[in-house]
């Protein structure tokens, strides 16, 4: 526990879908001094995300589906494009992120990879995404995806050539940050392999 931290007090504002706290504490600053501070911090798990790849045709698998929080916030449509997540829940995040991708996907995954973990939102979700990766082939595919009826998801798949949508980030046609970070880890890393040339595939 951090020694800046002292009186910490939490209320609940809302547990209407997950929860939203108020929190007031006194946090001591870089001069010595007691700060009286409140925050507000929303809670609604953790997650995994994933992005799925093929070497063999320099594709990638992702999503694409209605997200409120950007229509009302400028997204004409409200449709995002995105690598396959979800929430924990009670899995840990390997076993979440392949019921996930078989969900969404279709593509039901044995072998993952870990690359990384990240805060996403940290000045008020204290949500940590865990990215992972994962090779796919077409007999992998065991169904159509799209989701889950029960919880409303309607979601589109896409299989993608990589330059296809890496290029998509710079257009402004990706906004999410979990499939930028994804696409990015990609190239740079050199996941799809290498041309004849020897150069990453891009």
């Amino acid at each position: 526990m951090s020694t800046k931290i002292r009186n910490l007090q939490k209320t609940l504002l809302s547990d209407n879908w997950y929860t939203l706290n108020k929190f007031s504490f006194e946090y001591q600053n870089h001069s010595g001094e007691w700060q009286q501070q409140h925050r507000e911090a929303y809670d609604r798990g953790n997650g995994a995300t994933i992005l799925l790849y093929n070497k063999a045709k320099a594709t990638v698998i992702l999503t694409r589906q209605f997200r409120l929080p950007t229509y009302i916030n400028g997204n004409s449509d409200g449709l995002l494009i995105e690598t396959c997540a979800g929430l924990l829940e009670q899995d840990n995040a390997e076993d979440c992120i392949k019921r996930e991708a078989e969900e969404e996907t279709g593509y039901k995954i044995e072998q993952v990879q870990k690359l990384f973990e990240a805060y996403m939102s940290p000045g008020s979700v204290t949500e940590i995404i865990h990215f992972f990766a994962a090779e796919y082939s077409d007999q992998m595919q065991v169904s159509a995806g799209g989701g889950l009826a029960h919880e409303q998801e309607n979601i589109e798949v896409l299989e993608l050539n990589f330059a296809q949508a890496y290029s998509m980030i710079a257009s402004g046609e990706i906004k999410d940050g979990k499939t930028i970070m994804l696409l990015q880890y990609a190239k740079i890393n050199g996941l799809l392999g290498k041309d004849e040339a020897g150069h990453k595939v891009s």
